[in-house]
C-alpha cells in the first residue's frame, strides 16, 4: 500500500511534518513547533557563493533562505530567522518566481535552505516554476531533523540533498537542539534521501563539475565534541559510503550566548580537533570529502537577512554566508 501523501492539503491543520508532530493548527494562523504558521515567509534569495564546489562552483547557488526551524540549536549563526521569525511573507506563485529570477542570474541551482516546514508550499512552488521554465536543480539544504516519510515525498521534486548530520549521541543532541531523537531521526532520513538518488539514477555531476544529483552530507566540528564528530562518521559511512559527498566543516562561530554562557562552546574549533576529525574520515575510506582552511571561523559567513530579492527581482550583490 502507498504511503499517504503528507503534503496533501489540510497538512497544516494538524501539523505533522517535521519530527516533532506538534499538531499545531497552523492552517488557522497558530505557529508550530518551527515557530511558523501556514503563511509561507522567506527571509531571502540570492546569489551564494560559500557553499561546497559542486554547489556553488564560481557562478554561485540559488540560495532561498525560509523563515523558521523546527531545531532550537544553542549555537544557531542564523537565529535571526530560525527562532526570530524574520522573513516576509509570499505567495506560492511568487517563491516559483523567484527560483525563475535566481535561474535568469546564472545560478547554478535552486538552494532551499530549511524549507521543509513548509514543504507543501515549496513541492507546488517547484513544479509552477518547471512548468514556466525552470531547468537548473534543486538543492534541499537541511539540518537532517526531517522525517523520512516528507523525504520520499519529495523525492521526484529535490535533486540533491545537502543534509546536516549534527550528532551521534542522544543526550548532546537533546542539550544542544532540543532533539534528543536527532541521530534516529536523522539517520532515517539520510536513507530515505540515498533511496530517492538512487531510483533517480545515482549521484550525476554536470559537464562543469556541479552536482546534478546526489547527497552531500554537512557536519560542524563542534569545540570539545570530537569523540561525537567521529561518531557522526561512523553513522555516515555504516549508512552512505561514498554513496554521499562528506563536507567537513570548522566554521563554527560563538554567538553571543555562548560567548556568555562560557565553556567549550565559547570557543572556535582548534586545528588539532579539525586535524581528528578529518583524519578519522579519511580512516573509513571517504573519497570525496570537502574541507575547509583555516580562518574560516567568523561572524561574515551569516548572510544579511534583509530580504534580499524577496520582493521583487532585484537578486543584489553577492554576500557572504554559511557553508564552505
Amino acid at each position: 500500500m502507498a504511503e499517504p501523501d503528507l503534503l496533501a492539503p489540510g497538512a497544516y491543520d494538524a501539523c505533522a511534518l517535521c519530527p516533532r508532530r506538534c499538531g499545531a493548527r497552523r492552517s488557522q494562523g497558530r505557529p508550530g513547533r518551527c515557530g511558523m504558521t501556514s503563511e509561507l515567509r522567506v527571509a531571502r534569495s540570492a546569489l551564494h557563493f560559500w557553499e561546497e564546489p559542486p554547489i556553488s562552483g564560481d557562478a554561485g547557488s540559488g540560495a532561498i533562505f525560509f523563515s523558521g526551524c523546527p531545531l532550537r540549536c544553542v549555537f544557531c549563526q542564523n537565529h535571526e530567522i530560525s527562532g526570530g521569525g524574520f522573513g516576509l511573507t509570499v505567495t506560492t506563485a511568487r517563491l516559483a518566481e523567484m527560483m525563475l529570477e535566481l535561474q535568469a542570474a546564472g545560478a547554478l541551482n535552486v538552494n532551499l535552505v530549511t524549507a521543509l516546514h513548509f514543504a507543501p508550499q515549496v513541492r507546488d512552488a517547484v513544479l509552477l516554476a518547471r512548468e514556466a521554465g525552470l531547468e537548473i536543480p534543486i538543492v534541499c539544504n537541511t539540518s537532517g531533523y526531517e522525517l523520512a516519510e516528507v523525504v520520499r515525498a519529495l523525492s521526484g521534486t529535490v535533486d540533491v540533498w545537502l543534509a546536516d548530520f549534527k550528532y551521534a549521541d542522544a543526550a548532546l543532541a537533546g542539550e544542544l537542539s532540543a532533539a534528543p531523537d536527532y541521530p534516529e531521526v536523522a539517520s532515517e532520513a539520510l536513507e530515505a534521501m540515498l533511496e530517492g538518488v538512487r531510483a533517480a539514477g545515482g549521484r550525476a555531476l554536470g559537464a562543469d563539475g556541479r552536482m546534478l544529483r546526489g547527497v552531500i552530507v554537512r557536519h560542524l566540528v563542534l569545540p570539545g565534541h570530537v569523540d561525537d564528530t567521529c561518531a557522526v562518521l561512523d553513522r555516515v559511512w555504516e549508512l552512505a559510503g561514498n554513496e554521499a559527498d562528506l563536507s567537513l566543516m570548522n566554521q563554527y562561530t560563538p554567538n553571543e550566548a555562548c560567548r556568555r554562557a562560557g565553556g567549550e562552546l565559547s570557543r572556535g574549533v582548534t586545528e588539532e580537533e579539525y586535524e581528528l576529525s578529518l583524519c578519522h574520515a579519511d580512516d573509513l575510506g571517504f573519497e570525496r570529502i570537502w574541507w575547509q582552511e583555516g580562518g574560516t571561523v567568523s561572524e561574515s559567513f551569516v548572510p544579511a537577512f534583509d530580504a534580499t530579492g524577496v520582493r521583487g527581482p532585484e537578486l543584489g550583490a553577492p554576500a557572504p554566508a554559511q557553508g564552505v
